[in-house]
């Protein structure tokens, strides 16, 4: 029997990654996840393996944060399949996203433990499926959201309340962000401003603007969270960490700008529960063509519910 293409490359990819395992360097793992996207998938990765993600439809992007520490592989020959691995033996930590033929995303923390650590936990596929909950239609559609038609109970009607008033929360939220009429622009061709950052509920809700400051069109990726910390070494600060903080959801006016256009958007994410001096929350916006050269926007680590815009520093980071 014939085995399909897609099939024959990942046996190929996780043969030679249990090979490998014989000197007992890694815990070989594979994971079957439902396609949600509300929250990044951490994904562990190790030096001289590579990580095959499989996901429901055609991938029509892969882009990596740091593509000098991890390398991302896709082939219009395999169009379902992406390949991931580490091109240091030093331990690394970046996100990759991958943006489907339809328009959706899956974000991913990348991490390896680097070559000198011992029985560390290598994800050699991940395979993503459709939740068993939704309905698929016929089996020749590829989409990751269809509806499911049923009786409406009353949880239900509580948890539909809920999201009604998340949705008006962030529409609100996201109009006073529209509604500044000259944000405080900092960043060279990519320019970023934040303005108010609430609490709702458990989360921060942060209001934030961007503008095309180049003579070109750009398409902005998704904003990202970091927490990281600076050091001083020399006469210079030094970053010593840079942690990717998950995003629950973020909206924007728009995510393709041409020369001049602004855009604005909010985002919702789970702020640390402290800090020590050295160490800030920071927003990351970047465009598709340069994701390596992202604008980062300090953010006050207190949300400010009264309205008072928050004191924010601004740098583009050059490395």
């Amino acid at each position: 029997m014939k085995l399909p293409s897609c099939c024959f490359s990942i046996l190929i990819a996780l043969t030679s990654a249990v090979a490998q395992t014989d000197n007992g360097r890694v815990v070989p793992r594979i994971a079957t996840l439902e396609v949600e996207g509300d929250r990044p998938t951490v994904v562990h990765l190790g030096a001289g393996y590579t990580t095959s993600v499989r996901l429901p439809e055609e991938v029509s992007s892969v882009v990596v944060g740091n593509p000098a520490t991890f390398k991302a592989e896709h082939s219009e020959m395999e169009p379902r399949l992406v390949f991931l691995k580490p091109i240091t033996s030093q331990s690394a930590e970046s996100n990759a996203l991958i943006t489907t033929r339809s328009g959706h995303e899956i974000s991913l923390y990348l991490i390896s433990a680097g070559d000198e650590v011992r029985d560390a936990n290598v994800d050699f596929l991940i395979e993503y499926r459709h939740s068993a909950s939704l309905v698929s239609g016929s089996p020749g559609m590829q989409t990751f959201l269809i509806a499911e038609t049923e009786s409406i109970q009353p949880a239900k009607i509580a948890s539909t309340s809920v999201e009604t008033k998340e949705r008006d929360f962030v529409s609100t939220e996201l109009e006073k962000q529209k509604a500044l009429p000259s944000p405080r622009w900092q960043g060279k061709e990519l320019l970023a401003s934040v303005g108010d950052s609430r609490q709702y509920q458990s989360l921060t809700v942060l209001g934030f603007s961007v503008l095309n400051n180049s003579r070109q069109v750009i398409e902005l990726l998704p904003p990202q969270i970091e927490f990281t910390a600076t050091a001083l070494h020399g006469k210079r600060n030094r970053s010593i960490k840079a942690e990717p903080v998950p995003v629950s959801d973020y909206r924007m006016t728009t995510r393709r700008l041409g020369p001049g256009q602004r855009a604005d958007g909010v985002v919702l994410f789970e702020r640390p529960p402290f800090k020590t001096s050295v160490e800030e929350l920071q927003l990351e916006v970047a465009t598709a063509a340069q994701v390596d050269r992202p604008t980062s926007v300090t953010i006050a680590f207190t949300s400010t519910s009264s309205g008072v815009s928050n004191e924010s520093n601004t740098r583009e980071n050059t490395n």
